[in-house]
């Protein structure tokens, strides 16, 4: 699961067991992304809080599953496989479109986001997302007036700017410890977007 030791599920106590409960999915399941933080739950905390707020929250305004397209995005920028696997995954289910989908990924496989069935202003937010991921002391203002141009608000840049800055996070976290998918059930979220607290994956 993780080149670190971790502690399983049944074996949790204390602090521990309470946010293990609190992100389980099916089966008493916690993802391994989840679990490589068990020797400091704080950090479990601070993640699950992170990742909460920034990428299922009501107060988002871009849809949840173009966000989940961002995530992919930069997490095969960063050979994560890891992410891309879990993400894709929800990809899928929230878009409820099976080809585009599959369009989507192989358009992220080959770099090539143009080539994406996505809209003007997604295509000018993957090219911000790549830029951000792999070259970030080189952004400029200009950056953010393409995104504007292309018809986003800058609180919506915002949502942007945090999905694909969490997900490089979470990518480093995967590579940094090892983890990997083994015993994790794909494509689960923490769905109840109207109450942050409630971190259960469905």
């Amino acid at each position: 699961m993780s080149w670190i030791k971790t502690v399983p599920f049944e074996q949790a106590t204390g602090r521990l067991k309470k946010l293990y409960e609190r992100v389980t999915g099916p089966g008493n399941n916690v993802d391994n992304i989840m679990t490589v933080h068990s020797l400091r739950p704080h950090s479990m905390e601070g993640h699950m809080a992170l990742y909460k707020n920034v990428l299922h929250h009501s107060a988002n305004t871009i849809p949840k599953w173009f966000l989940e397209v961002l995530g992919v995005w930069v997490s095969s920028l960063n050979r994560c496989g890891y992410c891309v696997e879990h993400h894709f995954s929800g990809l899928q289910r929230l878009l409820d479109d099976p080809a585009r989908a599959e369009a989507i990924l192989a358009a992220i496989e080959a770099k090539a986001p143009d080539t994406a069935p996505l809209d003007a202003a997604q295509v000018a937010a993957m090219h911000y997302a790549r830029m951000l991921t792999q070259a970030p002391a080189d952004m400029t203002e200009a950056d953010i007036d393409a995104l504007r141009a292309a018809g986003w608000d800058d609180g919506q840049i915002l949502e942007i700017n945090q999905v694909c800055a969490y997900f490089s996070y979470a990518n480093r976290t995967v590579l940094g410890l090892g983890c990997d998918t083994d015993g994790d059930v794909l494509g689960l979220s923490p769905n109840n977007s109207e109450d942050p607290a409630d971190w259960g994956h469905r």
